[in-house]
């Protein structure tokens, strides 16, 4: 690297860390700008140059190693936030101050990941969830030194039903242990009775995430035996696909649970009649109603939905009449130019027709 690339680099390093200074507590979820980060520039500026909170720091510093698995971690949840919600009002957008902005200068989802929301739940699960899942991966894959396969499964089966435990089980127990110590602060440790309550609701959603990835561990198996007659099997444990976990927060956030803005004992339900009905750890929390995120809002930093593209003949999420909010849409025809019915020529080039054709776009008023 040469010299004005390193002072450069220094210059971002020292801004960083003062915005750090002046906002603290925002440092909270700073952390998920890794999953936007290039590739292998949090591995250049190191564990204390990262928008990261003294205790992630700390952390860091002892295991420098899982640094990729947190970045991974951090793009798996944003990436399957923004598949969830592409069809909807809020859409999972990062806002555009934090893709200008130095890293972890402002916050990757703006007004959503401290408004105490739906949507605020949604982000913490999906990011708890994400870091479990890549940093358990990397353990499969025998990237680190302390941890590997899941040992525990070893030698077990059952003789008379014809299987044992093999192969490779994914020890998701050490990747929610490392995703806990990771995310979770203190409730002791904040100010304010608001900062609290919010905090409590983060936590529980962060757990609320790492279940899922657990919930979803299914297994595999391979038969052994003459002829592929499977007399003997061999199985291990795996996880699902991130996508499979996400449909199931996804479905967790359809049916999420307000609860109360005064924490007692425990997190209790809003509604005083429901107060009796138990809150799951596997349930996704709020605390405030959304906005319906129809109209545009520079000072909470909500785009609106005026030029989303929207599916006139849809009655779900994404069609026109519920995306546009009652506006209504305008509609424009697309002109799509493509290679088509291509032939391969002896010898030896392809040829192909100019295919064009015209498609109807429509977008909210």
């Amino acid at each position: 690297m040469d010299r004005a690339a390193l002072l450069g680099l220094a210059r971002l390093c020292a801004l960083w860390a003062a915005l750090l200074v002046l906002f603290p507590y925002g440092a909270q979820g700073n952390w998920m700008w890794l999953g936007i980060a290039s590739f292998g520039v949090p591995e250049k500026l190191g564990c204390a140059n990262l928008p990261l909170n003294s205790r992630q720091k700390e952390l860091c510093k002892r295991k420098p190693y899982l640094l990729p698995s947190i970045r991974e971690g951090a793009r798996l949840g944003i990436q399957e936030c923004r598949s969830q919600f592409r069809h909807e009002r809020w859409n999972c957008m990062i806002t555009a101050a934090a893709t200008t902005a130095p890293m972890g200068a402002s916050p990757l989802f703006g007004y959503e990941l401290s408004s105490g929301t739906k949507e605020t739940a949604f982000i913490y699960a999906v990011m708890a969830a994400g870091l479990v899942h890549s940093v358990t991966r990397s353990c499969s894959a025998g990237n680190m030194t302390e941890c590997s396969c899941d040992t525990t499964l070893q030698n077990g089966g059952s003789a008379s039903e014809g299987w044992h435990w093999g192969g490779c089980s994914d020890d998701v127990q050490y990747g929610m242990w490392f995703s806990r110590k990771f995310l979770d602060f203190p409730i002791r440790n904040t100010t304010g009775k608001e900062n609290k309550v919010l905090l409590a609701m983060n936590l529980h959603n962060n757990e609320a995430g790492r279940q899922a990835v657990a919930k979803l561990m299914s297994v595999d198996c391979r038969c052994h035996g003459v002829s592929g007659s499977c007399a003997v099997k061999t199985c291990w444990k795996t996880m699902s696909s991130f996508e499979k976990i996400g449909h199931l927060l996804k479905d967790k956030y359809e049916n999420s649970i307000q609860i109360s803005d005064k924490i007692k004992r425990k997190m209790r339900r809003r509604e005083k009649d429901q107060r009796k009905i138990p809150v799951h750890k596997d349930d996704l929390l709020y605390v405030n109603k959304s906005p319906n995120y129809c109209v545009e809002d520079k000072k909470l930093g909500i785009p609106g939905t005026q030029g989303r593209e929207c599916n006139r003949t849809s009655e779900g999420a994404d069609g026109c009449n519920l995306l546009c909010c009652g506006r209504g849409y305008n509609t424009h025809v697309v002109r799509h130019v493509e290679r088509c019915e291509c032939k391969f020529v002896w010898c030896c080039y392809v040829r192909c027709r100019r295919c064009e054709s015209m498609t109807d776009v429509h977008t909210c008023k």
